[in-house]
């Protein structure tokens, strides 16, 4: 995790072992699109399965999108708290979704394994950021837009969510969240397109 912050404000970074099984469930089922916001796929790509038999007696596929779609808005809104609760096998949280139940238990090795490896690829990502001083480009953009103002920042706490996604953008979630590809600040000047705007809004 990386903490940025001054006087009234903080930005923090990082990744949630939650949402990565979410996005892990999400493309294996082929739900394409599913989700507010509708985030990019995973990269590395996950390979799709057909899910028609495992929830046809659960109300097939159209029951398992809505299921995760209201997950992942559940994630979304508890972050960076790690609610509902994945304890298999019973995964008992999810009774009443049925359908995302199955794949869940069909899923979750897999899906853990594969969020373990997206968690240690993300430490790499961070102590090389550390070392190279990359980081300080997100509370630069505060110091920047506060200079511009010429007051103090108004209180706020912008949580960005980094995840393993294909496409190098971020989303704004309002009041205070960014769900971002954790590639993203390796390339500044993206970054700065999809923040300073969020950071303009906020300060």
């Amino acid at each position: 995790m990386h903490d940025t912050g001054g006087p009234g404000w903080r930005i923090t970074m990082d990744t949630s072992g939650p949402m990565l099984i979410a996005l892990y469930l999400r493309d294996v089922a082929g739900l394409a699109g599913a989700g507010k916001p509708s985030v990019s796929h995973a990269s590395p790509k996950i390979r799709q399965a057909d899910h028609s038999h495992l929830t046809a007696d659960v109300g097939g596929v159209a029951a398992l999108r809505t299921e995760w779609e209201a997950w992942w808005e559940q994630l979304v809104k508890a972050y960076p708290e790690t609610t509902p609760e994945l304890s298999p096998p019973s995964f008992s949280a999810f009774i009443n979704s049925p359908a995302l139940r199955k794949v869940l238990q069909a899923h979750f090795g897999a899906a853990l394994t594969w969020a373990r490896e997206r968690r240690a690829e993300y430490a790499q990502i961070e102590a090389e950021r550390e070392a190279s001083g990359s980081t300080l480009l997100v509370g630069d953009l505060v110091e920047d837009r506060l200079l511009e103002v010429g007051r103090s920042s108004r209180d706020f706490n912008l949580r960005i969510i980094e995840l393993p996604l294909n496409e190098q953008r971020a989303w704004y979630l309002e009041p205070d969240k960014m769900i971002m590809s954790h590639r993203l600040l390796s390339q500044p000047e993206v970054f700065r397109s999809y923040v300073q705007p969020v950071v303009e809004l906020l300060v």
